[in-house]
């Protein structure tokens, strides 16, 4: 949902959603605009669609399948792919090189996107238990991003999703999963998920993986619903789709289903490049999301 809100605001300026529909409540913000189609989900939301079909059709982890699908998605001609996970599927690598080379030759990989892609993998692991979830988020997000950072800021996402799915208080649970970091990353992340941080104490970018983490938890903590989350992390501007993307995830396993406005549910799609001509609409998203609930609670059952 926020992806497709977010993405005719990329690289907006501060404020550029709530100057166009100042009114919550209002009609039209599934707008489109800047190449997308109203309700229009860019790669956010396709890269985690092709994680989920992965994780259900392979029974789990199958980290060369899922290689392989991103692969597929990026010949195929997305509309839009980060730079750094296009260099990555398409070197011509391994699988297990592809990003690792990829880092040594840059030394720049710690973009948000091993972050956006995250929330349906999150609700999959959810019923494996901490230490599980934030191992695969590490595991998956290794695919196309060799900075440890952003292995980091995904197991932190899957974490707090999991909390909230389980009825719990992912803000709360901020402090115990710092704990379970890369000491080498842990003061970092915990600045910018302190209380009293703000997106404009940001050091970076929030196209990088810490303060687009950062932001997406403090338009949680500042606001006190699902509609009103979002349209505070589309405010911050800047990488809009992603950031409310994953601003959505959190808000979404915190909220529920029922908090999401149907104003926004009814144009959402999600075309599916390297899928042969998908299009993924609100039946088929829930059906995803209650077959990754599903999946891996029944594997663990069975473990």
């Amino acid at each position: 949902m926020g992806d497709a809100l977010g993405a005719p605001f990329e690289f907006s300026r501060e404020g550029a959603f709530s100057a166009r529909f100042p009114a919550p409540d209002g009609d039209g913000e599934m707008c489109g605009g800047g190449g997308w189609d109203p309700g229009e989900a860019t790669d956010d939301t396709q890269m985690a669609v092709h994680v989920a079909e992965s994780l259900l059709e392979r029974d789990g982890l199958d980290l060369p399948d899922l290689f392989a699908r991103f692969q597929r998605w990026v010949t195929d001609g997305p509309k839009d792919v980060g730079l750094q996970t296009e260099d990555v599927l398409t070197n011509g690598l391994p699988w297990d090189l592809a990003a690792a080379i990829h880092f040594q030759t840059t030394h720049r990989a710690a973009g948000n996107g091993s972050l956006m892609r995250a929330a349906t993998s999150a609700v999959y692991f959810a019923h494996a238990g901490r230490q599980a979830t934030m191992n695969a988020a590490r595991r998956i997000a290794a695919l196309t991003h060799g900075d440890s950072a952003a292995w980091e800021g995904t197991a932190i996402y899957h974490e707090l999703i999991r909390v909230a799915l389980d009825g719990g208080d992912l803000l709360a649970a901020i402090p115990d999963t710092l704990d379970e970091l890369d000491p080498d990353h842990r003061d970092r992340y915990a600045v910018v998920l302190a209380p009293d941080w703000h997106p404009e104490q940001a050091t970076e970018f929030n196209g990088a993986v810490w303060p687009c983490l950062g932001s997406a938890v403090w338009a949680l903590r500042t606001t006190g619903s699902f509609e009103q989350a979002l349209r505070a992390a589309l405010d911050l501007g800047g990488d809009t789709d992603t950031v409310a993307a994953v601003t959505g995830g959190l808000a979404g396993a915190s909220y529920g289903l029922s908090a999401i406005p149907i104003r926004w549910t009814e144009p959402l799609h999600v075309p599916l490049p390297g899928s042969g001509g998908r299009t993924l609409r609100l039946p088929d998203l829930l059906d995803l999301a209650e077959r990754l609930d599903q999946g891996c609670a029944e594997s663990v059952v069975g473990l």
